[in-house]
């Protein structure tokens, strides 16, 4: 017997999908709130996150600015630094990660009664 395909079910996956693609893991959305927070050069985002190595921070930043969440810019100075700022379009997401955060904290109390 052939399954049905449920477009309902689909019509909500595949969005969300999308989204985790985007944001999901362990450390983008953590990068994107440092960013927010006014970490703009690599070794402040990277010192502002625990446990987050260089290596994993690059790629992050790599993937982020293709999905325009940060724009890269390069500084000319002594040294050259370079400097990620969140775009626009990247605070379209701060609703999400602070209902992401009310959360987590309402997780917290529920599971360890804080």
């Amino acid at each position: 017997m052939k399954k049905k395909e449920h477009k309902e079910c689909l019509s909500a996956l595949v969005p969300v999908k999308d989204t985790l693609d985007v944001i999901g893991g362990k450390w983008k959305i953590l990068i994107l709130i440092s960013v927010w927070e006014g970490n703009r050069h690599f070794r402040e985002i990277e010192r502002s996150i625990p446990k987050l190595s260089t290596k994993v921070l690059a790629k992050e930043l790599k993937d982020m600015e293709v999905n325009k969440l940060v724009i890269r810019t390069v500084v000319n100075g002594f040294p050259v630094r370079t400097e990620y700022t969140p775009t626009e379009y990247s605070k379209t997401l701060q609703k999400v990660i602070n209902e992401l955060r009310n959360w987590g904290v309402n997780h917290r109390k529920e599971i360890f009664g804080k």
